[in-house]
């Protein structure tokens, strides 16, 4: 009789925590406006400039090595051709709100037509994104590492001065290597706006 008292207060645990976790997730604000790369975000309040070049509309991405979780292979996204680039880039994987922006990604971005591919890029080191992706069930995203010197950030404007992480935001590359859509999250405890950034990833890629 005690253990399954025992049983049944565990599983009941269980769930209340499981239905925590959900209710803090559905709770974490989206931004729709943009902060400007090269100028600066918050964070709680607390004002951030973000360091570098920035990277604009109808230029090409600078031509910078990352580094794959999976492969450990470099990658210069700047010569990847013929798919969308989605570029979901976050601080680091192991945050509440950078776990909810690469589970929207995920999960969400299934609706997205085959040729854009789902990329999250942050300064975690790479076996770090590789046990996330794992943990998460999110394998379904190539996880890129800008963690040697953050030199991916700072050739597009969004490595934040002090804490040198990337700052939140969605970048959009077209077929052709040009980028055609930049969010940068004006304050960093929240999302970008997903949405927005599939609609247009979907046009870019001809299916709107």
């Amino acid at each position: 009789m005690k253990i399954q008292k025992c049983l049944i207060l565990f599983v009941s645990s269980v769930m209340f925590l499981l239905s925590g976790c959900a209710t803090t997730r559905l709770t974490i604000p989206f931004d729709l406006e943009s902060a400007q790369p090269g100028g600066q975000v918050s964070v709680r309040g607390k004002t951030v400039k973000l360091l570098g070049s920035p990277v604009s509309i109808g230029k090409p991405l600078p031509s910078v090595e990352l580094v794959d979780a999976v492969s450990v292979n470099s990658v210069d996204l700047s010569k990847e051709r013929g798919s969308i680039l989605f570029l979901s880039i976050v601080p680091s994987v192991d945050t509440p709100v950078c776990e909810e922006q690469t589970h929207y990604l995920g999960e969400k971005g299934d609706k997205l037509p085959g040729n854009v591919k789902r990329i999250t890029v942050s300064r975690d080191m790479p076996f770090a994104q590789k046990r996330f992706a794992k943990e998460a069930k999110l394998t379904n995203i190539q996880y890129l590492s800008d963690y040697k010197q953050g030199e991916f950030g700072r050739s597009i404007g969004l490595l934040t001065e002090g804490s040198m992480l990337l700052a939140r935001s969605v970048i959009l590359v077209d077929k052709q290597g040009i980028v055609r859509y930049i969010q940068v999250v004006p304050e960093m405890s929240h999302l970008p706006d997903m949405e927005k950034a599939f609609e247009m990833a979907i046009k870019l890629a001809g299916g709107g």
